[in-house]
């Protein structure tokens, strides 16, 4: 039997007609955020994950994002761009038969397994940074106008035709006074028409402005970009909230403190004390990759799940579409949990977050506490039966 790293291996290095003609290998060292890449029939006979009629019914959702862009025509006192955000009842939507206006829904791969199956095409880049598949619906002419974003896409047209324009960034500057982040100067070095099947990698910070050619529909994969200050300060405030006090601590004292003079001045002496406190704190790297991992695998806001069951004796699993799961060399991470793990257990459960599923032979190689974890996972429906 062929070892799953080799599988795995083999899977990286073999071109793909997705990557056009290229290994996910080459594409990352040729393509990933250096160059954009236009991909002709990257999934031939694509049909879309979802119809019209499940996406709009998905926006009128409370647990799902969406938003709604208008292009009103010149004419309109109202402004030439407007934004709403959802959720929309079907009569809050434009008409069918008006143009320029587009439904975005974010997060589809949480509610529909084509989208979360379709997702996972792209598990060639590190699950750490994959983020979400977005849906946009567009009548004829709709679009959300030149922009740029800052993290990597692939735009994959699944439905109609859509016309992109594409160019280097050469200026950031936005259009005062709309709702939406649009290019003020816009300027388009090379344009395509793409059709069902068709795909465009594009790389952070290049600009692009894409409208609908008929009615359309285009699915965004986009990923992870956290900001520095801000990703820092959240595995931070985890790995303060973690942080276990000494049993016996250490107090600050200062027994050479001469009399002042400058009684609101801070002493060097306290803010020596405090640093060095801080510094043990991040200096265990244990700590702080359990930290991180429970960050990335945190889940969004609007994700929740339905009670599971309980898994029978000799059965297989399958993570939920929603599930993040992944680790590093001493932790397994799930949903925003840690679990140290070590030997044949943390092999099959690398295994698990790899795959996304483990056989019921491997599910019986688990020692009694982590197969009783499993359990406990499928009771949260974070997982299920696989038999």
């Amino acid at each position: 039997m062929i070892a799953q790293a080799t599988i795995a291996a083999m899977q990286i290095t073999t071109p793909q007609t997705l990557l056009g003609g290229l290994s996910p290998q080459t594409f990352m060292r040729r393509h990933w955020q250096k160059r954009p890449l236009l991909i002709r029939q990257a999934i031939p006979g694509v049909t879309a994950p979802v119809t019209r009629a499940q996406l709009f019914e998905l926006a009128a959702r409370d647990d799902v994002e969406s938003r709604l862009v208008v292009h009103a025509d010149e004419g309109d006192k109202g402004g030439r761009w407007r934004l709403r955000h959802g959720p929309f009842g079907r009569r809050a939507l434009p008409s069918l038969a008006r143009p320029r206006w587009t439904l975005l829904v974010q997060g589809l791969d949480l509610h529909h397994q084509a989208a979360h199956d379709l997702l996972a095409r792209f598990r060639f880049v590190p699950d750490a940074r994959l983020d979400d598949l977005m849906v946009s619906w567009a009548s004829d002419g709709g679009g959300v106008g030149p922009h740029f974003d800052s993290y990597d896409v692939f735009l994959l047209q699944v439905q109609g035709r859509r016309r992109w324009r594409v160019g280097r960034l050469k200026d950031p500057e936005l259009q005062a006074d709309v709702p939406l982040k649009i290019l003020a100067n816009f300027e388009a070095e090379q344009e395509w028409l793409l059709e069902p099947g068709d795909m465009l990698y594009l790389p952070p910070r290049w600009a692009h402005d894409g409208v609908a050619d008929g009615e359309c529909m285009t699915c965004s994969i986009g990923f992870r970009a956290p900001e520095r200050a801000r990703f820092g300060s959240e595995v931070l405030q985890r790995l303060l909230d973690a942080a276990e006090l000494p049993p016996v601590e250490v107090l600050y004292r200062d027994p050479q403190q001469v009399a002042t003079a400058t009684p609101a001045q801070i002493p060097d002496s306290v803010r020596e004390f405090t640093a060095d406190a801080m510094a043990r704190m991040l200096a265990e790297p244990r700590a702080a990759a359990c930290a991180l991992g429970e960050v990335l695998t945190d889940l969004k806001a609007n994700v929740w799940f339905d009670a599971g069951a309980a898994l029978g004796h000799h059965s297989g699993v399958r993570l939920d579409r929603r599930t993040r799961m992944m680790y590093d060399r001493w932790h397994v991470f799930i949903n925003g949990e840690s679990f140290v793990a070590a030997g044949r257990d943390a092999t099959l459960m690398r295994r698990l977050a790899d795959a996304r599923s483990l056989s019921a032979a491997h599910t019986g190689g688990l020692s009694n506490e982590a197969r009783a974890l499993l359990g406990q996972w499928a009771q949260a429906g974070w997982l299920h039966a696989d038999r």
